[in-house]
């Protein structure tokens, strides 16, 4: 199977690896220590060298971090995994802290009065993160300092760093030659008067070359470091014996293949400008340039908006992913209309991943499943293992997140599902919260606006009940790349204008703690709609990706306006007759009564 349900980590594991990292810290004259979730290349996902969150504290959420002192040890969550963290650590000796909300520098103000040296590994923070926390500290004496990486000091069997085959990703799927969109960034670089960028996302290096890997589970990407020049011609850094002759040729003599031992070298003999993102590259990055006395210019990664503005190529591939992921999808919701007795959740994600793989064209599921009944459907990021493992009850509601990584494109859909009769309160909430992804995929608005123009349409049937959600209404998604890509979001913090081609997720939701859980995800994809009625304004509207049914047994209808009802119904429609033709004759009967009109 592609997915575990073996506990990665265990709450008792965590103390006595605490103990050994003050040890160190001891010997380093240090008052506490930063262990980040991110590795050197800022990813979602890491490989499992790079787990040292985890394997420190045992939270396997993919955001968060650890600051570790001598007598206290913070591990700072978000809305999403304020739940899960207090199950996965000793809270005996890690503290949970709200994060954002308890900012670090004011939490290492209150617990170090009298100051202290804070040790961070300058390959796994950036300069926006140092620079906002050392502003935020001016006064207290507490200062950070570089240091070597504690945490690798002491885990013994830490595994080895990722050395699979770099794969071509074909122009069929990429729709742009690696060398025109070289040519379009170096371009841009020039005329920004920059000679070169120093590039450190994965997702922004595989998109520029058209490559993927297996360096990462759920994200097709080659871990590395690269340089786009001016003329555009790249430098990347990754083990040469990982290109064969394909790759080479695919490359090109533009893209020189080069040793990650030689990146420091290459830094040193660079002339600036060179363009650095303050918010993805190394603070390692910078202070070689710095120490070679190159110009920096603090910008941002060029590959980010040219790869979340997808070509026609790869929104068609985005469509025919979403199609054929809406078969196993619809034939997942048709098998647990009548359950098999005894079900469970590790059996849904099991069945789901069997039905995905059958479509023949699974290349991984695009993260782990996310399958919570019940209670467990109110941890937003749940991930069933043996020890969590619940089964299905009558009156439970199902919550379902799930994806594929297809070489056409990216899914992730998240569906709520009665099993049995709702309880009206339940109904209700499912209602507002479809109230809201209505409202979204109904936006019209003009262009230059961001997606935190948009999210309070999400939340406004849900405000006015005195509801919300602890976690932004949708991400970007990338072209079988990352499920999660920025900088287009719809959240609070999206300030990026939202622009034709990017994809996005739709999916709000409401956690009931200790009852269930609830979000529906459709994605969407920003196209031009008509103007105004001006005739001159320009205006943009999302066209929706994801074709399956909502669950009707959830829905109040005295709670929809004629417009949502309207649309719930036309969406229904489609979903018929776009799935319906591709499913074996059994789902496709039970389509039809699942998507029959309000």
């Amino acid at each position: 199977m592609l997915q575990s349900f073996k506990a990665t980590t265990r709450p008792s594991d965590g103390p006595p690896r605490l103990a050994a990292l003050r040890r160190e810290m001891a010997r380093e004259g240090l008052a506490g220590f930063l262990v980040p979730r991110s590795d050197a290349h800022q990813g979602e996902w890491v490989p499992p060298r790079d787990e040292r969150l985890a394997w420190l504290t045992g939270f396997t959420g993919s955001a968060g971090f650890c600051a570790a002192l001598k007598d206290i040890a913070g591990v700072f969550v978000d809305g999403r995994y304020r739940l899960q963290v207090r199950a996965q650590v000793d809270t005996d000796h890690f503290t949970p802290v709200d994060w954002p909300e308890t900012r670090l520098a004011d939490w290492l103000r209150a617990q170090l009065p009298e100051g202290g040296i804070i040790g961070f590994d300058p390959w796994l923070h950036v300069k926006r993160e140092i620079d906002e926390v050392e502003q935020a500290l001016e006064g207290s004496n507490i200062t950070l300092q570089r240091v070597d990486n504690l945490i690798d000091r002491i885990w013994a069997d830490q595994p080895p760093p990722p050395a699979g085959r770099i794969i071509v990703h074909e122009l069929e799927y990429a729709g742009e030659p690696s060398a025109e969109k070289r040519r379009r960034l170096g371009d841009s670089l020039r005329q920004a008067g920059h000679q070169a960028c120093v590039l450190s996302k994965p997702d922004s290096i595989n998109w520029l070359l058209n490559i993927r890997g297996n360096d990462i589970e759920r994200m097709p990407v080659v871990l590395g470091f690269a340089i786009l020049h001016a003329n555009g011609c790249v430098d990347l850094f990754v083990d040469p014996a990982r290109a064969d002759d394909r790759v080479r040729e695919h490359l090109g003599e533009d893209v020189n293949i080069l040793s990650p031992k030689g990146f420091a070298e290459a830094l040193g003999t660079l002339d600036g400008p060179v363009r650095l993102d303050p918010a993805t590259a190394p603070v390692w990055v910078g202070d070689q340039l710095e120490k070679a006395g190159t110009e920096i210019a603090w910008e941002s990664d060029p590959c980010t908006l040219p790869k979340a503005c997808k070509n026609p190529i790869e929104i068609a591939g985005a469509r025919a992913a979403h199609l054929r992921d809406a078969v196993p999808m619809a034939r997942l919701l048709a098998w647990l209309d009548t359950p098999p007795e005894g079900l469970d959740e590790i059996a849904v994600v099991t069945r789901l991943e069997q039905l995905r793989r059958e479509t023949g064209q699974l290349v991984d599921i695009s993260f782990e499943t996310i399958c919570g009944a019940g209670p467990n459907g109110a941890i937003v990021h749940y991930r069933v293992t043996e020890e969590t493992n619940r089964p299905l009850r009558g009156g439970d509601l199902l919550l379902i997140d799930s994806g594929g990584q297809y070489r056409d494109g990216t899914t992730d859909i998240t569906r709520t599902i009665a099993m049995g009769p709702p309880a009206p309160d339940a109904q209700r909430a499912f209602t507002l919260v479809l109230k809201g992804m209505i409202a979204v995929s109904l936006a019209r608005w003009p262009k230059g606006l961001a997606g935190r123009d948009l999210d309070a349409l999400a939340r406004a049937a849900l405000w006015q009940e005195g509801m919300d959600y602890d976690h932004g209404t949708g991400h970007g998604v990338g072209s079988f790349l990352g499920v999660h890509e920025g900088p287009q979001g719809l959240s609070r913090r999206a300030t990026t204008p939202l622009e034709p081609g990017m994809i996005l997720s739709n999916e709000p939701g409401y956690y009931r703690e200790g009852a269930f859980g609830i979000r529906i995800e459709n994605l969407v994809v920003v196209r031009k709609a008509a103007p105004g009625a001006d005739g001159w304004r320009e205006m943009l509207e999302f066209e929706t990706l994801t074709y399956t049914p909502i669950d009707r047994r959830l829905i109040l209808p005295e709670l929809l306006g004629e417009a949502e009802r309207a649309w719930l119904n036309r969406y229904h429609a489609q979903v018929l007759e776009k799935t319906a033709p591709n499913c074996p004759p059994d789902v496709a009967e039970w389509l039809e009564r699942a998507c029959a009109p309000i």
